[in-house]
């Protein structure tokens, strides 16, 4: 099939395009690289399958596809921060001229939103019938609500012009092609460890994250798009197995030998205290759930950013 990947060079976007060639398909890759990275598509050079289109999906343009995958966008908070208008503009016109473009394909449509709908969660853990409590006027309000008028405008099309699309939700994801400088804990507390610099935890440490590897979550994006009979449906993709995040610093200090020491700081603001997915639906729609150990995927990632070291940009996920 021809799929179609917006945020294609991203971090999550460049491992899906990975995935997708090697199972047979042909892969269109959109960035417009204000997040991306080229270097994350330097294996892809050459196939015969992929094709990169260097654009900004809020222009409207045509190409043809059998499948979108809509990844587009800034994720972390450094990258939503530096371009809060581009990723209000990718997540609501990019994601209607998206939406247009699947409906005049009749294209199946795969929307990536995020956990960061879900905002300070009132309910632990989050399940998809969860409505949020979002700051609509904070900083991160750019992506928080731009991602919840990208699924409320997603759903006008199933209903009005009856799209074969689905909704998944990420929760924190970490793997190779992380940008060592987006700002998020993996990617940080490494290369700070890798230094021994100090490690540098936001508030006491206690709020919590659930982090899934890479390789997971893209077959878990693989199994939603693919599943049949599952339009309109929505599901959380993530790891339910839950830490604080100053046990995410201690165990990333030991695993790099580190004799980095842990210091604090004050918490950005709007910063979720606690995230942690229901991924029942997932396991009893799809057959899905995380099997790669915490230990194994930072050991992975650990490796991959020896490689590069900080200083080198190298991906934000769409």
């Amino acid at each position: 099939m021809r799929a179609l990947v917006t945020g294609g060079a991203g971090f999550i976007g460049s491992h899906l395009c990975d995935r997708l060639l090697a199972a047979g398909h042909t892969v269109v890759c959109v960035d417009n690289f204000i997040t991306g990275s080229r270097r994350n598509l330097e294996s892809l050079t050459g196939n015969p399958r992929f094709e990169l289109f260097e654009r900004d999906v809020v222009d409207a343009f045509d190409a043809e596809a059998d499948l979108i995958f809509h990844l587009a966008s800034p994720a972390s908070p450094k990258g939503y921060g530096r371009h809060p208008l581009e990723t209000a503009m990718t997540n609501s016109l990019g994601t209607v001229n998206l939406l247009e473009l699947a409906r005049r394909k009749g294209a199946r449509f795969l929307l990536v939103s995020t956990s960061e709908i879900y905002g300070e969660p009132t309910v632990h853990p989050q399940t998809e019938d969860y409505w949020g409590n979002v700051n609509s006027l904070g900083p991160r309000a750019c992506y928080d609500e731009s991602k919840r008028f990208a699924e409320a405008v997603s759903m006008i099309f199933v209903r009005e012009h009856r799209l074969d699309l689905r909704i998944v939700r990420l929760f924190n994801t970490y793997g190779p092609r992380m940008d060592p400088e987006d700002g998020r804990i993996v990617p940080t507390f490494i290369v700070q460890a890798l230094a021994n610099e100090p490690m540098s935890v936001f508030g006491d440490g206690s709020q919590t994250r659930s982090l899934c590897y890479v390789d997971d979550l893209v077959n878990g994006l693989e199994r939603v798009m693919f599943a049949e009979g599952q339009s309109g449906q929505v599901f959380n993709l993530g790891n339910p197995d839950e830490h604080t995040v100053l046990e995410y610093a201690r165990l990333i200090r030991d695993l790099c030998g580190s004799r980095s020491e842990i210091v604090f700081g004050d918490l950005p603001e709007d910063d979720p205290s606690r995230r942690r997915p229901d991924i029942s639906k997932a396991e009893r729609l799809l057959g899905w759930r995380p099997n790669i150990p915490l230990e194994e995927g930072l050991r992975q990632t650990i490796a991959w950013l020896r490689t590069v070291g900080p200083g080198s940009r190298v991906a934000t996920r769409a």
